[in-house]
C-alpha cells in the first residue's frame, strides 16, 4: 500500500514514532464521504445499520475510506430533498425512503404492494437485488445505488381507536409513507395523509391523523407509545405492504473512486449484507413492539379471518397500480417481483 511504503521509506524517524501515531498516519483517508439521512442517531437505521456499515467499510479499506454520518437532516433541507441532494453532489451518500419523492421511483413500488410483500424482509431485499439490472435500474440513472432494502412492513398504529376490520377504518385519517401507502389506505376506506416520519408524533398528538401505517421499529426513537394505544398486525407478522429504501452515492463521486475502493463498497453491500439488514430491521421491530407493550399499549394480532377481510379489500391494489403505470411494462415487473420473492422465500 502507498501509505505503508511512505512509512517504511521514512526510515528511523517513522520507526521512532509512537505506534498510535504510525497507525493514524497509515490510515489517512483517501476518500472522505458525507452520508445524510432523516432519522436521529438513536434510530436503529443509524445505530444498527448505517453506522456499522460505514465502520466496516472504513476498517476493510484500512482507513482509506471515511464515511461521516449526518443524521436528522443536520446538513439542511427536508427528507424529500435527500435524493436531489445526492444526485446534485450536495452530499455524497444518502439513505432515504423512495416514496418521499413520489413519481421518481415507480418501479421499486412493486415491492411495497400488499400481497407482494407480506412479512419476509430478506426475500424482498434479495429480490430487489436480483431484478435490479433488468427491471429497476432505470429509476436510478442519476445515482449509483449501493443497496436497496425494506423494513418489516406496514402495521396499523392507532392513537385511540381499535381497528380489527376494514369497517373500522372507514373515514379515518392515516399517515402513509408514500404512493403505495395511499392506495392501501384508500382501499381500506380511510384518508391517506403523507408526511415524513419525524412529523408523526405531533400529528397524532393534535389529531391531525388518527393513526399510521408504519412498522414497530419506529416506536422507540419517536416514543410513539406516548401518542398511540393500539399496535395492529396480521397473523405470522403479516403486514399491509412495506416501504422501500435506498442507500445511494453521487454518481460522479462513485465514478471518480479507485476501482479497488469501489469493490470494498460492493463487497459490503451484497447478499450477506442484505440478509444482515433484514435481521437488523426484524430485531428493531421486535424491540419496538415490546417497548409499546411494556408501556401499556395493546399489541393486536388479527385472526386469519380478520386478515382475510383486509386482504379482500386490498386485492385490487396491485391491479390498480399496474394499470396506472406508464413508460414500462408494469405487468412484467409484477410477475418478476413475485417470482423473485418466491425464489428467495426463507
Amino acid at each position: 500500500m502507498i501509505n505503508r511504503r511512505q512509512i517504511l521509506a521514512s526510515g528511523a524517524a517513522a520507526v521512532a514514532l509512537p505506534a498510535y501515531m504510525r497507525k493514524a498516519w497509515a490510515q489517512s483517508p483517501q476518500v472522505d464521504l458525507k452520508l445524510h439521512h432523516f432519522l436521529g442517531p438513536k434510530a436503529p437505521a443509524h445505530a444498527k445499520m448505517l453506522q456499522p456499515w460505514a465502520d466496516r467499510i472504513r476498517e476493510q479499506s484500512e482507513g482509506r475510506i471515511n464515511i461521516e454520518l449526518y443524521p436528522a437532516m443536520s446538513l439542511g433541507g427536508s427528507p424529500p430533498q435527500l435524493f436531489r441532494q445526492v444526485a446534485e453532489g450536495v452530499v455524497d451518500i444518502i439513505w432515504t425512503v423512495n416514496g418521499y419523492t413520489p413519481g421518481l421511483f415507480p418501479r421499486t413500488e412493486v415491492f411495497e404492494l400488499p400481497t407482494i410483500f407480506t412479512n419476509d424482509l430478506a426475500a424482498a431485499n434479495l429480490a430487489m437485488r436480483d431484478i435490479f439490472d433488468d427491471h429497476l435500474a432505470a429509476d436510478f440513472a442519476d445515482v449509483h445505488v449501493l443497496f436497496l432494502h425494506v423494513h418489516a412492513g406496514q402495521a396499523i398504529q392507532m392513537a385511540q381507536k381499535m381497528v380489527r376490520s376494514p369497517d373500522d377504518t372507514q373515514g379515518l385519517k392515516l399517515r402513509v409513507p408514500g404512493p403505495t401507502g395511499n392506495a392501501v389506505v384508500e382501499a381500506m376506506g380511510a384518508t391517506p395523509v403523507t408526511m415524513p416520519v419525524p412529523d408523526l408524533p405531533q400529528a397524532l398528538g393534535i389529531s391531525a391523523v388518527d393513526g399510521a401505517l408504519i412498522p414497530w421499529e419506529i416506536i422507540p426513537p419517536l416514543q410513539l407509545f406516548e401518542s398511540t394505544q393500539y399496535q395492529i398486525e396480521g397473523p405470522d407478522r403479516n403486514r399491509f405492504g412495506t416501504t422501500t429504501f435506498q442507500v445511494s452515492m453521487n454518481k460522479a463521486k462513485w465514478e471518480g473512486m479507485d476501482p479497488e475502493l469501489q469493490q470494498i463498497f460492493t463487497d459490503n453491500s451484497g447478499e450477506d449484507w442484505l440478509r444482515e439488514v433484514a435481521e437488523v430491521w426484524r430485531a428493531a421491530d421486535d424491540f419496538g413492539i415490546q417497548m409499546a407493550v411494556d408501556n401499556g399499549n395493546e399489541h393486536v394480532v388479527l385472526t386469519e379471518a380478520e386478515m382475510d377481510a383486509f386482504n379482500q379489500v386490498l386485492a385490487p391494489v396491485v391491479d390498480d397500480w399496474t394499470a396506472a403505470q406508464s413508460g414500462f411494462d408494469a405487468a412484467a415487473l409484477v410477475a418478476a417481483a413475485r417470482q423473485a420473492m418466491s425464489d428467495r422465500q426463507s
